[in-house]
């Protein structure tokens, strides 16, 4: 009776703390044993296949820009091989408002499946470190009784070569971050010259590889936990109808232990047998069977431990499954409803408008001002010039010559200076003069509109004013 109250009471307050802090708030170590099953190979698969794009994407080239570049420090921003110069501003805000409703659209409807899936954290932690762990060390169990046993000279070698190795993994990991900043070309530079030409750079690469090495050989779990704020979104995000990792505690409960032959609906038990074998593999040491969590990271990895015991006991598999709260409640499969398909589309779209604007804009950005000061000339009877300044972003990695057409008007352009011919990636400036005819020039102030051509081709028109007597 004693223990059946503090069963129950452990399993309503819960949610008091984290699964990871015990009542005097020390750490509780998690020792994950080892998952097993068909989605935990479907998530390495994908996670392996992004550990492989995360380690090749620096050294690709789409027309001699890298894949992926973001240099915040010297505004060199390249996605997809495509350079984004300040002018770009509003494709920028564009990608942000598109990421914020992303983001929330798809936590309402699929959960954290990010977490589990994608994140670099979970990846890095669960896909390098942690079989590192299993590898020098052995299973959970191994592991637990090498942390009870004194310092011998097995547990400091065991121990010490993890530690190099995790910190050597560290060193690898933000060698390669740096490469999405500076470059691989100014990385290649930086590691092929003398480090004490580099003293101020290999001090950030050392501090930024003792945070990783922090991070994935003591923070651990507790970053999705306590750090992460997409986790603490969670909670106002989520709602009865999004797909979770989900208990289907209707089929679940009374839980009760197995015993081989036995009727459980006889029995009057559930389909649970209380295992504990969802809690052993759980990456953040939480009871899936409590209801959804903040510290759940929807890795699937209780849904194959339970598959693998429902099959065991010749029950059927989903006791932990992919679910909403609504579905488990009303006992229903997993289904996308209405709403899940409505906001899939949304977020389709929106990776649409998104990727659309990146491939339509314009290779050259151009700028037409009249030159500031000027009044207007008369340079010969029945012709009237004023003075323009042009400004030209080359967007591309190739030079671009640039010929100047007025399109609203019969009209003449003089270039002052060699003819107009932007190299890649820079800007370019001139000046010119546009004369018109008098009759043209019905105000004081015409509206005039200029083509922008390269190799004959429009590239882009830009209006601009014309100033003229008073008429």
């Amino acid at each position: 009776m004693v223990q059946f109250k503090k069963e129950e009471r452990e399993k309503s307050d819960f949610r008091d703390r984290l699964a990871t802090i015990d009542e005097k708030g020390s750490r509780v170590w998690v020792y994950a044993k080892k998952p097993k099953g068909r989605l935990t190979m479907w998530r390495n698969i994908t996670g392996f296949a992004l550990l492989l794009f995360f380690f090749a994407a620096p050294f690709i080239r789409i027309h001699g820009e890298p894949l992926l570049l973001l240099n915040f420090i010297e505004r060199e921003i390249v996605l997809l091989g495509v350079r984004f110069w300040p002018q770009d501003f509003h494709l920028f805000f564009l990608a942000m408002i598109s990421m914020m409703v992303f983001i929330i659209l798809f936590t309402v409807t699929f959960g954290r499946i990010w977490c589990g899936w994608g994140c670099p954290q979970t990846i890095f932690m669960e896909l390098i470190y942690r079989r590192i762990e299993y590898w020098i060390e052995g299973d959970a169990y191994h592991q637990k009784q090498l942390d009870k046993q004194p310092w011998d000279a097995g547990k400091i070698f065991k121990r010490s070569l993890k530690h190099t190795v995790f910190f050597g993994i560290a060193f690898i990991i933000s060698n390669f971050f740096l490469m999405y900043i500076i470059g691989s070309e100014a990385w290649k530079d930086l590691v092929t010259e003398s480090p004490t030409e580099h003293l101020a750079g290999l001090g950030s690469m050392l501090v930024f590889s003792g945070v990783f090495y922090f991070i994935f050989s003591w923070f651990r779990e507790q970053v999705c936990t306590i750090v992460c704020p997409y986790g603490r979104l969670q909670g106002v995000l989520l709602d009865r109808n999004s797909i979770v990792i989900s208990y289907d505690y209707k089929r679940g409960e009374p839980r009760g232990t197995f015993f081989k032959g036995e009727d459980r609906e006889k029995a009057e038990k559930g389909s649970c047998i209380n295992c504990t074998q969802c809690v052993q593999v759980c990456p953040t040491g939480i009871d899936i069977r409590n209801g959804t969590q903040l510290e759940c990271i929807n890795c699937a990895c209780c849904i194959d431990a339970c598959n693998a015991m429902m099959d065991a006991t010749n029950q059927p598999k989903g006791l932990i499954r992919y679910a909403s709260e609504k579905m488990i409640s009303e006992g229903r499969k997993m289904k996308f409803n209405a709403r899940t398909i409505a906001y899939s589309a949304v977020l389709i779209i929106l990776l649409g408008v998104f990727t659309y604007s990146i491939t339509a804009r314009s290779p050259i950005e151009a700028t037409i001002l009249r030159a500031p000061g000027m009044l207007y000339q008369e340079p010969e009877p029945g012709r009237i010039s004023n003075l323009y300044n042009i400004k030209l972003v080359n967007k591309t990695n190739q030079d671009i010559p640039v010929e100047l057409k007025v399109l609203s008007h019969e009209g003449e352009i003089t270039i002052i200076g060699n003819s107009i011919n932007v190299k890649k990636q820079t800007v370019g400036e001139s000046v010119f003069f546009l004369i018109l005819n008098s009759q043209d020039v019905i105000s004081d102030k015409t509206s005039v509109r200029f083509g922008v051509y390269s190799n004959g081709k429009l590239i882009e028109e830009i209006t601009s004013i014309f100033v003229g007597p008073n008429s």
